[in-house]
C-alpha cells in the first residue's frame, strides 16, 4: 500500500479530470490532506476486502469532491490505474459524483445534505451492534445551507453518537459564489457546539494538526458527536486555482493541465 502523499493524490486528481474532461477540481483539492491523513493513519479497513463488516465508514456527503476519494482508493489499490485513466469515460463506474457501487464508497452522494444522514445511520448501527467502528462524514461548508444537515446533527446528539466525526470542509466557496455571499454561515464551530457536538477548528492543510485532531476526537467517548471544522483553500496546491471559484466548473485543457502538473512536480 502506498502512503497517501498529498502531492501524488493531487496529481491523480489532475490526471482524472484531464482524462475525463470534467470539473470539480478545486473542491477536490481542498480536501486532499483531510482524506490522506484519515486513510493513512485513522480509518480502519481491510486492504483485501473493502466490504469488511468491521471497517470504519468514510461517508463523502460532499459527493462532487469524489476525485479526492477515488485518488485515495487508488493509493490503497482498490482502483487500478486503468480505471483512473478512463475516469468519466463511457462505461466506467467512476462518475463525477460519489457512487456506492465503487468499492470503498459508502454512499451515493451529490444531492447535497443527505450523506450525513446516512452516516448518522451507520454510526447508530455500530452503536446498536456494540462495535467500536467509527463513522467519518465529510461535508462542504456550502452544504451546511441544507436543513437536512442540522436534522442529522440533532439526531446524532440525541442518540449520543460519539463514534461520529463530521468533517466540515470550510473553503469559503460554493458553486455560485462565496458562502458569505450566498448564505453566511457565521461561527461554524459554535453552531455545532450548540447542537451538543465536541467541535474544534483547525487548518485543513496542516497534516500534523489534522492527525492530532482525529486522534483526540475519536478518543473522546463522552456521548457527544464530533465536528472537525477544517479551514481550507479551494484549489489548494496549484497557484492559479487557489481561491478562484472558476475552477468549480472549469475543465483542464492541455496547457493548464501541464502547468498544474509542473507546479506539483516542482514541489515534490
Amino acid at each position: 500500500m502506498k502512503k497517501f502523499d498529498a502531492l501524488r493524490v493531487r496529481k491523480t486528481i489532475l490526471d482524472m479530470a484531464f482524462a475525463g474532461s470534467t470539473v470539480h477540481i478545486g473542491c477536490a483539492f481542498s480536501i486532499v490532506e483531510l482524506l490522506a491523513v484519515l486513510y493513512r493513519n485513522h480509518l480502519r479497513f481491510d486492504r483485501n476486502d473493502p466490504h469488511s463488516a468491521s471497517r470504519d465508514y468514510m461517508v463523502l456527503s460532499k459527493g462532487h469532491g469524489v476525485m479526492a476519494q477515488y485518488a485515495c482508493l487508488h493509493e490503497i489499490g482498490w482502483l487500478p490505474d486503468d480505471e483512473i485513466a478512463h475516469y468519466f469515460g463511457n462505461g466506467t463506474r467512476l462518475k463525477g459524483l460519489a457512487d456506492a457501487h465503487v468499492p470503498g464508497v459508502e454512499v451515493t452522494a451529490g444531492s447535497l445534505g443527505h450523506g450525513l444522514s446516512v452516516g448518522v445511520g451507520l454510526a447508530l448501527g455500530a452503536k446498536m451492534n456494540k462495535t467500536d467502528q467509527m463513522c467519518y462524514a465529510l461535508v462542504g461548508d456550502g452544504e451546511l445551507n441544507e436543513g437536512a444537515i442540522w436534522e442529522a446533527a440533532l439526531f446524532a446528539a440525541q442518540f449520543k453518537l460519539d463514534n461520529l466525526v463530521v468533517i466540515v470542509d470550510v473553503n469559503g466557496y460554493q458553486a455560485m459564489g462565496t458562502t458569505d455571499e450566498v448564505m453566511s454561515l457565521g461561527d461554524i464551530e459554535a453552531k455545532f457546539a450548540a447542537f451538543d457536538f465536541d467541535a474544534v477548528t483547525i487548518d485543513g492543510h496542516d497534516e500534523a494538526a489534522i492527525d492530532s485532531a482525529y486522534e483526540s476526537l475519536k478518543a473522546r467517548k463522552n456521548g457527544r458527536p464530533k465536528a472537525l471544522v477544517a479551514k481550507t483553500i479551494k484549489g489548494k496546491g496549484v497557484s492559479f486555482m487557489e481561491h478562484d471559484n472558476i475552477w468549480h466548473y472549469t475543465r483542464l485543457n492541455p496547457q493548464t493541465y501541464q502547468a498544474a502538473v509542473a507546479e506539483l512536480g516542482a514541489k515534490a
